[in-house]
């Protein structure tokens, strides 16, 4: 990722420098024979009560700025207090995040004219859009269109789809991911860089002076289906306050299917595979001689969610800090889907988020208590775009540089005991060591996420610690089940990803099994509980965009 894209706390980094002058030793991840008597501590019984009211309709999807949030920040509160542990922001449990809900209503079609007639695309069907602008409303009206490949600025990689282009008040459309899906030779090859991220695009678009900016979607470079965006964008969207209204941000984001965006290219009388020219080095942007009109109107108001932090202070380095991560959020109420409404989001992530509760029951367990001090951070709007983790970032209780790691738990899958474990962005820190031998103990491997095409080390709330320089670890369920193979493995994540990921089907049910849940828990455990009780701090491996921040 180019540096310049990283929210840098470089003074709270130069003030806690010297804490880290153990970073210069080699990480020591030798393990005690007893460990596993210590990791036992983890049943699923205390996960099993609390997932299955965290993902229960009485939280209603547990959506900041609604009912749900005030149930599970109260929810999660008591929990911690019931555990014995400190508030972890002064002398609350809570921190405070500024964010303004937007609910966009487009017009029902986008209008795209051109020399040879008009098309109307549908709104939810064809197209969704939104704007960030806190405005009743925006209108593009004739806005030109131009085609602008991958919408990317890479210098690093000599790459910029906008150079010598004017976008300023036109439309501009661009692929979704990064060129390095199609060609290996290009950017990191099938590991999407930030650059690939539909976020980073939107940045960009504003950075251009775009008026409007519409992403193709394409299934397998996105990594999910139509029905994913269709769903995320059909209801209300949070992000954080900005002082100047988000002004500076496009007055239009949005996305169009595939099938649409060939529509267009036909109406505009060029060839569609102008997208795969797109791919290549030196690819010239193409004006599409075609105008865009669409009014959204706007209703918004202004809140504060909640971060929940719960703290277990070390008995000797107390100011050096571990930190768990969950977020407590899902979407709420939306669009129905057979007669369902509510998006209970039992996997994503009451699943994390009753782990860390589990987690903190267990350290608050130990016979002796961690030299280190622990931090349980519960946030809020991860499905927003990791809000309430940028938010902590940006504005940390406890200083970066005296922060040991992060260890983020987001989405566990109930189908039982597995070989693997995938750890999201192998090869980032020395953390791959740390959960390589508490692994290995379990008579397990890890592996790095079979398709990294998909960004997702960039799409969890551990991202926003490693942008200030924390080495974060991430990991997701093993496919190699132990009990039915490999295939079948293969066939429940996507089963899971095609018909409950982001929909009303995410729901708990009593008859989940809960073994290789149990077998991940002990997993973070062993981890945390290892790096609680040591001097040195993980570093950032050579080749990581992180290292840097964090050695400053």
């Amino acid at each position: 990722m180019k540096k310049i894209f990283i929210y840098i706390l470089l003074a709270n980094v130069a003030l806690g420098a010297a804490s880290c002058g153990g970073a210069e030793k080699k990480a020591n991840v030798e393990q005690n024979t007893d460990d596993t008597a210590i990791t036992s501590l983890i049943t699923g019984k205390y996960f099993d009560s609390t997932i299955s009211v965290l993902a229960s309709d009485e939280f209603e999807g547990r959506k900041p700025f609604t009912p749900g949030e005030e149930k599970t920040v109260s929810y999660l509160e008591t929990q911690y207090k019931n555990l014995g542990l400190q508030p972890g922001n002064g002398n609350s449990f809570f921190q405070e995040v500024p964010m303004v809900e937007i609910t966009s209503k487009p017009a029902n079609q986008l209008s795209i004219t051109g020399a040879k007639g008009n098309i109307a695309l549908k709104y939810l069907d064809d197209f969704v859009a939104a704007t960030r602008r806190i405005q009743d409303q925006v209108k593009l009206e004739n806005a030109e269109m131009v085609f602008a490949g991958y919408g990317i600025v890479a210098p690093e990689f000599g790459w910029n789809d906008y150079a010598g282009l004017d976008v300023k008040g036109k439309v501009v459309l661009v692929l979704v991911n990064d060129p390095g899906f199609f060609d290996s030779s290009l950017f990191k090859g099938r590991t999407m860089t930030y650059y690939g991220r539909w976020t980073y695009k939107y940045e960009e678009a504003a950075r251009q002076g775009a008026a409007g900016i519409l992403i193709v979607h394409d299934d397998k470079p996105a990594s999910y289906g139509w029905n994913v965006v269709r769903g995320s964008w059909s209801k209300s969207r949070l992000y954080l306050q900005a002082e100047d209204n988000n002004m500076s941000r496009a007055a239009m984001e949005g996305w169009i299917t595939m099938p649409s965006a060939k529509k267009m290219f036909s109406l505009a009388g060029i060839p569609d595979t102008v997208m795969k020219a797109a791919g290549k080095k030196n690819f010239k942007a193409v004006p599409l001689g075609l105008k865009a009109s669409i009014v959204i109107n706007s209703s918004f108001k202004k809140s504060t969610s909640k971060n929940v932090l719960a703290l277990l202070p070390g008995t000797e380095q107390k100011d050096e800090y571990i930190i768990y991560t969950a977020h407590w959020d899902h979407f709420g109420k939306g669009e129905p889907v057979n007669g369902d409404s509510i998006y209970n989001g039992a996997a994503d992530n009451a699943s994390g988020t009753a782990a860390l509760l589990e987690i903190a029951k267990a350290f608050t367990q130990l016979k002796e208590k961690p030299k280190r001090s622990v931090l349980f951070l519960t946030v809020t709007a991860e499905e927003q775009g990791l809000l309430g983790s940028e938010y902590y970032a940006k504005h940390p209780v406890y200083l970066p540089a005296k922060t040991v790691a992060d260890i983020n738990i987001d989405v566990l899958q109930p189908f039982g005991k597995m070989k693997d474990i995938v750890v999201v962005g192998k090869g980032q820190s020395e953390l791959d060591e740390y959960i390589e031998a508490a692994a290995k103990k379990q008579g397990r491997y890890t592996r790095g996420e079979p398709d990294p095409s998909g960004g997702w080390y960039f799409r969890s709330d551990h991202f926003n610690f490693a942008k200030v320089g924390i080495p974060s670890l991430y990991v997701e369920n093993g496919s190699v089940s132990v009990e039915h193979g490999e295939a079948w493995g293969e066939a429940e994540k996507e089963k899971y990803n095609n018909e409950r990921y982001h929909s009303p089907a995410d729901e708990y049910s009593k008859s989940w099994d809960l073994s290789g849940i149990i077998d991940d828990m002990r997993l973070l455990f062993d981890v945390g509980y290892k790096l609680s009780n040591e001097k040195n701090f993980p570093k950032w491996k050579t080749g990581s965009e992180f290292k840097a921040i964090r050695e400053k």
